[in-house]
């Protein structure tokens, strides 16, 4: 029975001869590529750009006709009329072209419907002098749509980094899960191996028969938690499937012979400022972006304060001969014209303005304290990675020490010169030093992937 329940462990423990490792750079590739969450931010992106498209059609030409008959009266006349307008990109007026045909008598008040037999043709613009010159609705709902999409691309890159970091997460608790079952199974393998040793020297009467019995109970709770380790290793690996996928973006499982030898270590971050990075987080950019938005809803409001004054240039021409009133209208025209508005209460604008004001100054504060937050954070995992290898190196001695003093009493057990109690605490005192090898282990790792997180690190995170 152990030895069926020693062919097992290490068929599930033990990597294949040959097989190859799953790498941390595989699965951040596969995340980056397939995770749901990734794909999702993607797509929201490109709703944020189907919206910069749609407000885009602000400024579409627009064709406008009109026809009319008069069936019944002393009068009998018809009139055409077709006009194409576009608005202007860098004022809030727009220009236009249009055509105009007039057929059968008008009254004399109706004069300016009347054309030449072949119509008249004209084309005009209108220019905001004061209110719209600057910015207007449009270039206002442009601007704020442009920035739209800025915000989704931010979103997303912030999505990715967290993707990103839970995938370096489930990778290293699934490493260090598999080396803690290899820790179980040495120390297994050591109480199995000295059963059979023990049963010859009951026989031959150097021990008590109390010791195989002894030793056996050690063996089962041995494991014990061996069983508890697989069973670790089975929910970190399912963890993991979350993040390395298939080409069709299905989960795998990872079995034991995909664990790689250690735990993985991420470089430092060199090159960039800590200033630097702060400011180029993705989360940062939002809040900057965020308050470009309200400064342009704010010179939005303000525009709504000026009077309007629009000129408005316009030059006609009529075709062919006289129509049925008789005179011919022979001269092109031009027309210029202004037209003047002004809102006498404003309540609405300088409601907007306050409301502008009041967001950009909430943007500001929380800018201020997520700067400082983040520089907290940032010498904090700095610290943590300082100690974290600090650490490591002595728990990496602790292990070598426990080793060698559970390999010398064993040495004295075989001799005699030891008891099974002394022995077996050698032991178990040498696997918890390197489970704490492997905590410390995992501890360097951990902060190190959290500190290149936290400076958005791409290549660190597998983005690039």
């Amino acid at each position: 029975m152990i030895r069926a329940f020693m062919g097992m462990a290490l068929a599930l423990a033990a990597p294949a001869a040959g097989a190859a490792e799953l790498t941390l750079k595989q699965v951040l590739a596969s995340s980056a590529a397939h995770a749901p969450q990734i794909l999702e931010a993607v797509a929201r992106q490109k709703q944020a750009d189907a919206r910069l498209l749609s407000t885009q059609g602000l400024y579409d030409l627009v064709f406008d006709g009109d026809v009319q008959w008069r069936a019944l009266g002393y009068y009998d006349n018809a009139a055409a009329e077709a006009k194409a307008t576009r608005p202007l990109t860098s004022n809030g007026g727009n220009y236009y072209a249009g055509y105009r045909l007039s057929m059968g008598p008008f009254p004399s008040y109706d004069g300016k419907s009347v054309t030449n037999s072949l119509g008249e043709v004209k084309v005009g613009a209108v220019f905001s002098l004061l209110r719209d010159r600057l910015i207007d609705e449009r270039r206002g709902r442009m601007q704020i749509a442009g920035l739209d999409t800025d915000l989704a691309e931010m979103e997303r890159e912030m999505v990715a980094v967290g993707v990103q970091r839970r995938a370096i997460e489930a990778y290293q608790q699934w490493v260090a899960a598999g080396q803690r079952l290899r820790i179980y199974q040495d120390l297994l393998e050591l109480a199995s191996a000295r059963q059979a040793s023990i049963e010859k020297q009951v026989k031959a009467g150097a021990r008590q028969a109390m010791l195989v019995v002894e030793n056996q109970q050690n063996i089962v709770r041995r494991q014990s938690l061996l069983v508890r380790a697989q069973q670790d290793l089975a929910i970190q690996a399912n963890a993991l499937s979350l993040f390395w996928r298939n080409e069709e973006g299905q989960p795998i499982v990872p079995g034991a012979e995909d664990l790689p030898a250690a735990l993985p270590r991420l470089a430092p971050p060199l090159g960039q400022s800590e200033e630097e990075a702060i400011k180029a987080r993705p989360d940062m950019q939002m809040l900057m972006t965020r308050l470009a938005q309200a400064s342009a809803r704010s010179a939005m409001a303000r525009n709504e304060l000026r009077p309007r004054l629009d000129l408005r240039v316009e030059g006609s021409k009529d075709i062919g001969d006289g129509g049925p009133m008789g005179y011919v209208r022979r001269p092109a025209e031009a027309i210029v014209g202004l037209r003047f508005t002004m809102p006498l209460e404003q309540r609405q604008a300088r409601g907007k303005i306050a409301e502008a004001a009041a967001e950009t100054d909430a943007l500001v504060q929380r800018r201020r304290l997520l700067e400082q937050q983040l520089s907290v954070e940032i010498a904090n995992l700095k610290t943590q990675v300082t100690g974290s290898d600090k650490l490591a190196h002595l728990a990496h001695d602790e292990a070598g020490l426990a080793a060698r003093m559970a390999e010398a009493e064993r040495r004295r057990f075989s001799l005699g010169a030891s008891d099974f109690l002394l022995v077996n605490l050698r032991e178990e005192a040498a696997a918890d030093a390197r489970l704490r090898q492997v905590d410390a282990e995992y501890r360097v790792s951990a902060s190190r992937a959290e500190l290149a997180a936290s400076l958005v690190d791409r290549g660190q995170l597998g983005l690039e």
